[in-house]
């Protein structure tokens, strides 16, 4: 399966309105409450999940992207969410380099080995300068659902 599976448009969000690290993410996780992907008596403890990861270390992996990700005990199936800034976003990124795409990405708790695949998938698939310069010239969510769905998924990486 690919990112795209995991994707609706009401889950990618092209303008995001946060300039700043934290406030991306709590704009993520919001979109995902508002679009009933993610239930909103679980935001608190997700929201918290995530900070606790990005306290660790940054999750912007350089060259643009970021890639926050938790776990919770409380769903079933990865949840995921896709943003872009167009005017970047200071993650404290490995390259220090300003973010512009973003996926946010929840795994279920029982699930590490699920977690490492769904995390490696993503890295894999934003390394590649096309896809990321393709993302970023995207006008609608519909047309980065379908840069997604084209790009070859990785067979390890259930739901990916």
């Amino acid at each position: 399966m690919k990112l795209a599976k995991l994707l609706s448009a009401d889950q990618i969000i092209l303008d995001m309105k946060a300039g700043e690290h934290w406030p991306a993410i709590v704009e993520l996780v919001d979109q995902l409450t508002e679009c009933q992907k993610l239930a909103s008596e679980l935001r608190p403890k997700i929201l918290d999940a995530l900070k606790a990861r990005e306290e660790l270390v940054s999750t912007g992996i350089g060259s643009g992207v970021a890639i926050p990700h938790a776990f919770s005990n409380k769903i079933e199936h990865v949840v995921a969410i896709f943003g872009r800034s167009k005017a970047g976003i200071n993650f404290e990124a490995v390259d220090h380099a300003p973010v512009h795409l973003i996926v946010l990405f929840i795994v279920p708790q029982q699930n590490y080995q699920l977690h490492l695949r769904t995390l490696s998938a993503i890295a894999k698939l934003f390394s590649s300068a096309t896809i990321r310069l393709e993302l970023t010239a995207a006008e609608t969510c519909e047309e980065v659902l379908a840069i997604l769905d084209s790009k070859p998924s990785r067979k390890t990486a259930p739901g990916i």
